[in-house]
C-alpha cells in the first residue's frame, strides 16, 4: 500500500498536478548588511554569491561622458559637493568612495567581477535618465557588455521607466525584464511582452489578485524591498516567485521554516 501511494505521488508530481513553490531571494544592492560590504559595491556582489542568493541587484547610470556607472542615487557627494551622476564625467565619479572604502565601480568592472560568481544572477536596474536618448545609449552599451562576456543567461533587467523595459525587449528579446513602477496590470505587461512585474510590497498588498493573474499569464512576480519578519511572511504567503530584500539570510531562515 505504501509503495502504491509513493508511485501515485511521483506520478502526480511528474504530471504537474503537484507543484513545489520555490521562492527565490534577491539581495537588494547586493549583500551589503555584513562586515566589509557596502551597497552596490563589488564586495556586496561577491557576498551575495557566497550565500548563494538567487540574484544580486545593482543600480546603474550613464555618466556625462557615456560611461555606464554603478550607483543607486541620482546624486553623489564629493568633498562636500553634491553632484548629479548623469551630469558628471566618469573620472570625477571615480573619486567617490563607498561606505566600505571601495571606489564607485564602472559597469564593466562590475560585470568582470560577476564573471567570477558561481551561484547568483545579476539583476540590473536601469535608473531613469533625463532623456530617451541617454536611456537608449545606456541600454545598448550595457546589453552589449553582457553579450561580450556571454552572460545573457545569467542577467535579468528591471526598470521603473517604460522606455527602458521596451528597449531591453527590443535589444534582447529573450532577456528576462520586469517593470518596477507598480501602475500596470499583468494583462498590460503581457501586451508589452515583459517577463512580469517587480512591485513594492504595498502595491501587492493592495492588489493581491495580480499575483495569481500574473502566474496565469505565465509571468513571474518579484516584490521589493521586503525586510521585516511580518512582511516577509505575508509575501511568502502570497506565493510570489522572488523576494528582494536587504535581509537575505532572514528571508532564507523564514522560508526554511515553512
Amino acid at each position: 500500500m505504501k509503495q502504491n501511494a509513493l508511485f501515485l505521488v511521483l506520478a502526480l508530481f511528474i504530471s504537474g498536478t503537484i507543484t513545489v513553490q520555490a521562492q527565490e531571494i534577491i539581495a537588494h544592492r547586493g549583500y551589503w548588511k555584513t562586515d566589509g560590504s557596502a551597497q552596490n559595491s563589488i564586495t556586496a556582489l561577491m557576498k551575495a554569491d557566497s550565500i548563494r542568493a538567487y540574484g544580486s541587484e545593482v543600480d546603474i547610470w550613464l555618466s556625462s561622458d557615456g560611461i555606464p556607472m554603478v550607483n543607486h542615487d541620482a546624486h553623489v557627494t564629493l568633498n562636500g559637493e553634491k553632484l548629479i551622476v548623469q551630469d558628471t564625467p566618469a573620472a570625477t565619479l571615480r573619486k567617490v568612495k563607498l561606505a566600505n572604502g571601495e571606489i564607485i565601480p564602472t559597469v564593466e568592472e562590475y560585470l568582470d567581477a560577476f564573471t567570477r560568481c558561481k551561484h547568483t544572477k545579476l539583476i540590473i536596474e536601469f535608473k531613469s535618465h533625463n532623456s530617451k536618448e541617454r536611456e537608449d545609449e545606456l541600454a545598448e552599451k550595457v546589453i552589449q557588455m553582457v553579450r561580450d562576456r556571454n552572460l545573457q543567461d545569467r542577467v535579468e533587467y528591471i526598470a521603473f521607466g517604460i522606455n527602458f523595459v521596451q528597449q531591453v525587449r527590443k535589444l534582447d528579446p529573450k532577456a528576462p525584464v520586469f517593470y518596477l513602477n507598480g501602475d500596470l496590470s499583468p494583462k498590460v505587461l503581457a501586451t508589452m511582452k515583459l517577463s512580469g512585474f517587480d512591485y513594492h510590497f504595498n502595491v501587492v498588498y493592495q492588489k493581491p489578485d495580480w499575483v495569481k493573474e500574473a502566474h496565469g499569464l505565465g509571468q513571474k512576480v518579484n516584490v521589493w524591498t521586503v525586510n521585516s519578519p511580518e512582511d516577509i511572511q505575508k509575501i511568502i504567503d502570497l506565493k510570489v516567485d522572488y523576494i528582494t530584500t536587504d535581509e537575505p539570510l532572514l528571508v532564507r531562515d523564514i522560508l526554511q521554516k515553512q
